[in-house]
């Protein structure tokens, strides 16, 4: 592990997380590999985020921007979105004598982000046996767009492009003529959370071996890897999907519904479901053939207008109460605002606060996991509870630079053989 200090201060109720002195040099930009960071920050690592001295990160150029003076951009609310838990440092890795500040942080650390295109580390002289070379124990998180091997290796990533080519766009939509992306970059946020979660394991077997590796992925293996019963509802029953919009392609009924005043979603699992929802509605279960789920699904559409027909004449609010009380799963469709206003939301840590250095205090939303121990009196939550606000573009280097001139170190010491 890192003899780093870790930044932030354990506070009562709370801890600095699992992986508290794990050290992570981030050389990432824009989503996927940043987001990894984050994860791993929030698990209570200490991420340093190297970047270019021009400009930095190029999503600090992405809007919408906030906190500008007259004349002046802003803070960019996508760089925050991905970044908090971070320190800064602004390196020109071109630059032999910046290059080597980034190596003696490289000796000292226990994990590498990067999401270059293949073959852009090896010419900035950081290919993976110089990384080793530096520090066997480093464990190197390396992200592309299509995969660093095969015939497309090449190609640069971004999301949209990925989501098309990963088939994730031929499930989406209103139907076969209107492919829709998903809301978000969901490819870089899941390449970054698959090679989080690379990057835990690897650790886990450095520990028992001492030595580091490369852990390797990519936007498009990050579609395919979320195609679930999609994937092989094609591999193996040859059904080929398409978009049917804001219904389930196997259950029925399971979607979206409009009602007097807007829309609920219904989601019908098991026959239990079904029967206790026709009750609610007053429709006999069983009638022209709905009793089995099979005759539900192939008369989807059919099925989605009788009960429409029924909430018509109904609010939202009187139907979710209504299917709320018999056990029937149910909800809203809440927008951003509503959502980070919900308490539910705020209950469970999902929005933090943090003193941003130009904006003041802030909220971002928080991170999705929460950690608990046994303690004498029950459950203690462990969860880190203090965080780091995106930092402003190199606003850690002096630090940095006087930490790495105080501690000439060698790799830290690693446990295992």
């Amino acid at each position: 592990m890192s003899t780093a200090p870790e930044p932030s201060a354990t506070v009562e109720g709370g801890g600095r997380g699992p992986l508290d002195g794990i050290l992570v040099v981030d050389l990432s930009r824009a989503l996927s590999g940043p987001h990894a960071g984050m994860m791993l920050g929030d698990l209570g690592a200490r991420v340093i985020k190297v970047e270019e001295p021009a400009g930095g990160d190029q999503s600090r150029a992405w809007g919408p921007f906030v906190g500008g003076e007259s004349g002046e951009r802003g803070t960019s609310t996508y760089f925050l979105s991905c970044n908090r838990n971070k320190e800064s440092i602004a390196l020109d890795l071109k630059d032999g004598d910046q290059r080597e500040t980034l190596e003696a942080l490289l000796r000292r650390a226990d994990v590498l982000i990067e999401n270059f295109r293949p073959g852009v580390m090896e010419r900035l002289g950081l290919s993976t046996d110089r990384l080793l070379e530096l520090n066997p124990g480093l464990v190197v998180l390396s992200i592309s767009g299509f995969g660093h091997d095969g015939p497309e290796s090449t190609r640069p990533g971004y999301d949209q492009i990925a989501q098309g080519e990963g088939g994730l766009m031929s499930m989406t939509g209103s139907s076969a003529a209107d492919p829709q992306r998903v809301g978000v970059a969901i490819s870089d946020v899941l390449a970054g959370m698959y090679g989080a979660y690379g990057v835990a394991s690897a650790l886990v077997e450095r520990a028992r071996t001492g030595r580091g590796q490369v852990v390797r992925t990519s936007l498009l293996a990050s579609v395919v890897g979320v195609h679930a019963f999609q994937g092989t509802r094609w591999s193996v029953a040859g059904e080929l999907p398409v978009p049917i919009g804001n219904h389930h392609p196997l259950i029925a009924p399971y979607g979206l519904f409009r009602c007097a005043d807007g829309a609920v979603q219904i989601a019908c699992g098991t026959d239990r479901h079904w029967v206790s929802l026709c009750g609610v509605l007053g429709l006999d279960p069983d009638a022209d053939g709905f009793g089995d789920k099979t005759e539900r699904v192939a008369r989807r559409d059919e099925l989605a207008t009788r009960i429409e027909e029924v909430l018509a004449h109904r609010t939202g609010e009187e139907v979710l109460g209504e299917l709320s009380a018999v056990g029937v799963p149910a909800g809203r469709v809440r927008n951003l605002q509503e959502v980070y206003a919900w308490e539910q939301t705020r209950s469970q840590g999902l929005v933090v606060e943090v003193d941003h250095s130009s904006l003041g205090p802030i909220e971002l939303p928080g991170p999705p996991l929460r950690f608990f121990s046994p303690g004498p009196d029950g459950e203690v939550e462990t969860t880190r509870v203090t965080h780091r606000p995106p930092p402003v573009l190199d606003a850690d280097a002096a630090a940095l630079r006087e930490w790495l001139d105080a501690d000439p170190a060698q790799p830290a010491e690693r446990t295992g053989a």
